[in-house]
């Protein structure tokens, strides 16, 4: 099989009833789904997208997404998943960077994808469920899956843009097959009969590989979230018996504080794995505790398709750390010399393999800056690696405080701050000090009817870290800034500019510098 888009028709033959993909009361069978994406192959054809057209997607979680997803891969395009959030201004950059002859737009954000198609060569399709199927219900289905090569670029994931314009990450079909069936066996084999749930986007590659496409491996069914809530994602485990959870830390600390989890039941749950970002290991322990079920915490980038280490379910499982390389990748720490770190001491990861992308999309600068001679991928993120060559994130590169000439790492004080009992969500961030250069600050969320003051939290973390790391600037807020999958995007944080104050709960912004 040389596409993903191959296990499709296999499946539609050995299992063709069995639900693939479901949406509350809307399933799509294998069967079904092998059909829709082979009417969406025709459509597409018809249209005159070739091969190696890019043809963007521009969907929520719901199963149009994995039809035309694999249609557009059937047909030998190069999918461009979207967010549907996107503004005008950046759906325009997405399509003229990208070239994208096509793009499937979901109807409620037609019009921003309108305006942003207007002076590039990109024709927006407007997705409507009823007039969607209708439209495909009249095509004949081909059913010729193009045999693409493995080095053939299949998708394009834009990066975050969290250090300059969004780029678009190559990534193959092996890179894209090799890392779903790495996930499949991360997930202790995830067997036909059991059910995924696809909280995560499908258009960031946390969700569309540990999900979709990790589904799509092992035949298995994924039930589709839209839109996440710590209630709503209780209500679908107990409802469709989920066995599968991927998700970032905020949403594991969501269910764990919300206040109605007691009344769902969650029994069939047995394994969950979490990326995107450090998930607390008080937060590991206490949802493994509430929930019954294990966490195997992972680490990847849009750039490593995305998965790269995950502590495995045939090793010892290590809180705390993102575990080891996964099978076909490698890792290692490099210092700011270029040398490699030794054990123990804090480098930036370095990744090679059958993961990583061949290179940023019509950017070749930004992809010899970011791979080197002898293929090795620089992410930017800073770890150590013990004796058994366990990796453990200390921070992103950029992320790191620099006061006064002393190196503090945000990860490390936010893991105290999370062993607070009062502490619901915490994000340790620089701030802007004339004599130090940079300060570390702390913006806080508390746990649903707790109380605690700034000094009470500082003195927390005092009593834990050297005096130099306990922020000097704490702030509570209702919540704090989160990107699609979850994330906490520190770079929207910013600290309240008023005088020191004892804050308490509900006194949202409330901040007081020592």
């Amino acid at each position: 099989m040389s596409t993903l888009a191959h296990f499709l028709p296999s499946h539609a033959r050995t299992r063709p009833d069995r639900p693939a993909i479901r949406l509350d009361d809307h399933v799509l069978t294998w069967a079904q789904l092998d059909d829709a994406s082979a009417r969406a192959a025709a459509h597409l054809r018809a249209e005159g997208v070739r091969p190696g057209d890019r043809v963007a997607v521009m969907l929520p979680n719901v199963p149009h997404f994995a039809v035309l997803y694999y249609g557009v891969l059937r047909a030998g395009g190069v999918v461009v998943p979207m967010n549907p959030l996107l503004h005008a201004r950046e759906v325009a950059h997405y399509f003229a960077d990208s070239g994208a002859v096509l793009a499937f737009v979901w109807h409620g954000v037609a019009d921003t994808a309108q305006a942003g198609a207007v002076g590039v060569d990109t024709r927006v399709v407007v997705v409507e469920p009823a007039a969607t199927a209708a439209l495909l219900a009249g095509i004949d289905p081909d059913p010729d899956v193009h045999d693409a090569a493995d080095e053939d670029t299949a998708v394009i994931l834009y990066t975050s843009g969290t250090t300059g314009a969004p780029k678009g990450a190559q990534l193959t079909h092996h890179n894209l097959r090799s890392n779903a069936v790495t996930s499949q066996e991360t997930l202790a084999s995830l067997g036909t009969d059991e059910v995924v749930l696809g909280a995560l986007p499908l258009f960031h590659a946390f969700g569309q590989t540990c999900a979709l496409n990790t589904v799509v491996v092992a035949g298995a069914q994924l039930t589709l979230l839209p839109r996440f809530t710590p209630e709503a994602a209780l209500a679908v485990m107990q409802r469709d018996r989920v066995a599968y959870f991927a998700g970032v830390p905020t949403m594991y600390s969501a269910m764990l504080n919300c206040p109605t989890a007691g009344d769902y039941d969650v029994s069939a749950l047995r394994q969950c794995v979490s990326g995107g970002a450090s998930l607390p290991v008080e937060v590991l322990r206490a949802f493994e505790e509430r929930f019954g079920c294990a966490i195997l915490e992972g680490y990847g980038l849009s750039e490593t398709s995305p998965v790269a280490s995950f502590n495995l379910p045939d090793r010892e499982r290590r809180a705390g750390t993102i575990g080891v390389p996964v099978r076909g990748c490698e890792m290692a720490l490099r210092a700011a010399d270029g040398t490699v770190s030794a054990e123990g001491e804090i480098g930036e990861i370095v990744v090679r393999g059958e993961n990583v992308m061949t290179g940023y999309w019509n950017d070749p600068g930004a992809t010899a800056l970011a791979i080197d001679a002898d293929g090795w991928f620089a992410t930017g993120d800073l770890a150590t690696r013990d004796a058994d060559g366990y990796y453990t994130i200390v921070d992103r590169k950029k992320d790191m405080i620099n006061r006064g000439g002393y190196n503090v790492y945000p990860r490390e004080v936010e893991e105290v701050l999370y062993e607070h009992p009062a502490v619901a969500e915490a994000a340790v961030v620089p701030v802007p000090d004339a004599l130090l250069g940079e300060e570390v600050g702390a913006a806080v969320v508390l746990r649903p009817g707790a109380t605690a003051t700034v000094e009470e939290l500082q003195a927390h973390v005092k009593a834990a870290l050297a005096a130099y790391k306990y922020p000097r600037r704490v702030w509570l807020v209702d919540e704090l800034p989160k990107g699609a999958t979850g994330k906490i995007l520190k770079r929207r944080i910013t600290a309240p500019d008023v005088p020191a104050t004892s804050s308490v709960a509900g006194a949202a912004g409330a901040a007081g510098p020592v």
